[in-house]
């Protein structure tokens, strides 16, 4: 099926590492341009050239999305290279750390709170104004299962209400801006694994402490779907595999696309079935 993205562009943040990866590969491979957005260039500039060669345009731009003015430059320069903004994907984010909640101190929660919520707000001014200007757009929030189902947010209850935040604000920014030819939309990804240990940037939570929980990209798939994970039961997963960048990309591409000209406000639950909606 032809989506018909070819030529136009989308903004990618956070799309040098991890589900970014799958993100910025598979819209290239649609024959977008595809803005990599990230804070490590060297990983940036490496998933740009990846994209290049699936037949799509690829810049990489270096925005911290918690600064409101780095992501209005980021913009400002995605639109000189590439024209007018199609399509932009709120990927940037993750959990800060792992601890109980009534352990967290300031900086912590203000990490998560800024990262999660103050990025995508950033991220959704800054090219929402540019969407509006032109008539419309396509604007996917990358959400978490941890919005959703309350195991899956463990040690990471900050970063769980951040991502109901997310949720929130999509449908109400849905409802605004639909007059205007600009549509809203989430994904919640479940347990997705990187394609390997070195498809994650260098700030990456995968980082900070997940390969040190998960283990090597493999041995998780593995062990889950073999229903032996210690993290993950075969009643917490009914589709009985983690989930990969792929899987993401793909919503994200149907959301992007005017297949989906009729969805707005929506969260597309991308879990293995492990939330299901009522």
């Amino acid at each position: 099926m032809d989506l018909q993205l070819a030529g136009k562009t989308a903004i990618i943040t956070g799309g040098n590492s991890g589900i970014g990866i799958g993100l910025s590969l598979h819209f290239a491979a649609e024959g977008c341009n595809v803005v990599i957005v990230g804070r490590d260039m060297d990983k940036a500039r490496e998933v740009a050239a990846r994209a290049e060669k699936l037949g799509g345009r690829a810049i990489a731009l270096q925005a911290d999305v918690t600064d409101r003015a780095a992501v209005e430059a980021m913009t400002r320069q995605a639109m000189e290279h590439f024209g007018p903004i199609s399509v932009l994907i709120n990927n940037a984010g993750g959990p800060g750390t792992i601890s109980p909640f009534e352990e967290k101190d300031d900086d912590a929660l203000n990490w998560e709170i800024d990262l999660n919520i103050r990025g995508v707000i950033h991220c959704i001014q800054a090219v929402g104004k540019t969407m509006l200007a032109s008539g419309g757009g396509s604007i996917i929030n990358i959400s978490s299962a941890s919005s959703v189902v309350p195991k899956s947010g463990m040690g990471m209850v900050n970063y769980a209400g951040t991502k109901g935040y997310v949720d929130s604000l999509t449908r109400a920014l849905a409802f605004e801006w639909a007059s205007k030819g600009v549509r809203v939309n989430a994904i919640s990804p479940g347990w997705i694994i990187p394609y390997s240990r070195e498809d994650v940037s260098s700030g990456s939570n995968w980082r900070r402490f997940a390969f040190d929980v998960f283990g090597d990209p493999d041995d998780a798939r593995a062990r889950i779907a073999a229903g032996t994970d210690s993290y993950i039961s075969g009643d917490d997963l009914p589709l009985r595999r983690a989930g990969s960048p792929d899987d993401i990309a793909r919503a994200a591409l149907f959301l992007a696309s005017d297949a989906s000209s009729y969805f707005t406000g929506q969260m597309l639950s991308v879990s293995g079935g492990s939330y299901m909606a009522s």
